[in-house]
């Protein structure tokens, strides 16, 4: 007998679980970095970890706040200044934005409903459908977070501990029972 789950509801069981193990990737790349890490520039045409948690920020608050009933990008967002590092820019204040701005992702996602996948948004005018706008954002995500992540690896070199599957060991992971697995994958609690 089929389950009497909805697509809708599966997927967005789904997306939860995917921005909760990129957020706790990014978390666990970022806790290994110094301070004066976090602000480093690998070269000038990269952006260093603190501008991609400022731009992070930025853009999933646009996204995520008021989701079903205004546009994606808010006016009083500013995209290029997400890239400008300013002395009020502490990593404390990073992190604090870091913060509220998944707190609305996550608050909005449990808010959403099956009824919903029927209306559409916009994003810089352009209409979106529900599943469209939050892949749009998962995908986003993601690719920051893999940034923040090869950046911070870069910086760290051989002091840096892999959040994933190490080079080398992916047949004694394989080997392991699901259960005994420490590494946890992106989108898994």
């Amino acid at each position: 007998m089929a389950d009497a789950r909805s697509f809708e509801a599966d997927y967005l069981d789904e997306v939860r679980r995917s921005f909760r193990g990129y957020r706790r990737l990014a978390d666990g790349g970022l806790a290994q970095l110094s301070d004066q890490e976090f602000f480093q520039l690998p070269d000038p045409e990269s952006n260093c970890a603190a501008q991609l948690v400022k731009h992070m920020a930025g853009n999933l608050r646009s996204r995520w706040l008021n989701f079903l009933t205004t546009d994606g990008e808010k006016p009083d967002r500013n995209r290029d200044q997400e890239f400008v590092l300013t002395e009020a820019d502490t990593r404390t204040d990073l992190m604090r934005r870091w913060e509220e701005s998944f707190k609305i992702v996550f608050d909005t996602v449990a808010s959403l409903k099956a009824a919903d996948f029927v209306k559409t948004v916009t994003i810089r005018g352009e209409p979106h459908t529900i599943l469209q706008a939050i892949n749009r954002s998962l995908m986003h995500t993601a690719y920051h977070v893999g940034q923040i992540l090869y950046v911070g690896k870069h910086l760290r070199g051989a002091e840096w501990t892999v959040l994933s599957i190490p080079k080398g060991k992916s047949e004694e992971f394989n080997r392991m029972k699901p259960e005994d697995r420490k590494v946890k994958l992106p989108n898994r609690p």
